[in-house]
C-alpha cells in the first residue's frame, strides 16, 4: 500500500473513531459533523471528503458490522437435519462486542438488528429451497423468531452483570432451540 492510501485510510479511520466515541455517549441526531472533527482532529472538509454526513458514517460501521454470506457457515448438519449456527453468531458477537452493545442498546440504533436478522435470513433460506413441504411463508415468520429471540438474548447476555458463561449460554440457547421454550418454564 503507498503512504498516500495509508493515510486516508487512517484519515477515515480517525473519523470513524471520533464519530464512534461521540455515538457512544449520545444518540445520533444529537451529534454533529463539528462535534466529530474538532474530536478527530480535522476540518469539516476533510470529514465532507469520506462522507455525507453523521448517518453515513454510522452506516459504514454498521455494514462493517454485518456478517456476509460468506462468512456464515451452512446451516444443515451431517444427519440432514437444519440447525443454527449459534456457536457462529457468538463468536461474531464476541468480536464485535464493542459495537453491537451500543447498537442493539437502548441508544442504539433500532435498525440495525433488522440488518443483522436480513444478513443471516438468506443462507438459511438457501439450505432449506431444496425441501419441497416448506411453506416459504411461514419460514419466514419461523426465523424472523428465531433471530430475533437470538439477537436478544446475546443483548441481554453482554449486559448482565452476573450473565453465564458463553458455553452455558450455548447449551440454553440450543435446548431452547431444540425442544422449546414451554418445557423450561416450571409449569
Amino acid at each position: 500500500m503507498n503512504k498516500r492510501t495509508e493515510i486516508t485510510a487512517q484519515t477515515k479511520q480517525n473519523i470513524i473513531d471520533a464519530f464512534w466515541d461521540l455515538y457512544c455517549e449520545k444518540r445520533i441526531e444529537k451529534i454533529t459533523v463539528k462535534e466529530i472533527t474538532n474530536r478527530a482532529g480535522y476540518n469539516r472538509g476533510t470529514f465532507y471528503e469520506y462522507f455525507t454526513d453523521v448517518y453515513d458514517v454510522l452506516d459504514v460501521i454498521e455494514n462493517s458490522l454485518i456478517p456476509s454470506l460468506h462468512e456464515l457457515p451452512p446451516v444443515s448438519t451431517p444427519t440432514g437435519t437444519i440447525g443454527m449456527p449459534i456457536d457462529v453468531f457468538l463468536n461474531i458477537w464476541e468480536q464485535n462486542a464493542k459495537y453491537y452493545s451500543v447498537l442493539l442498546g437502548d441508544k442504539g440504533d433500532p435498525a440495525f438488528a433488522s440488518k443483522l436478522k436480513n444478513s443471516i435470513k438468506p443462507t438459511i433460506m438457501k439450505a432449506l429451497e431444496d425441501k419441497s413441504n416448506i411453506d416459504k411463508r411461514e419460514l419466514d415468520y419461523i426465523l424472523e423468531y428465531t433471530l430475533s429471540a437470538m439477537v436478544g438474548v446475546m443483548s441481554y447476555w453482554f449486559r448482565k452483570e452476573d450473565a453465564p458463561s458463553r458455553d452455558d449460554l450455548f447449551r440454553l440457547i440450543h435446548s431452547l432451540m431444540e425442544d422449546g421454550i414451554m418445557k423450561h418454564l416450571p409449569l
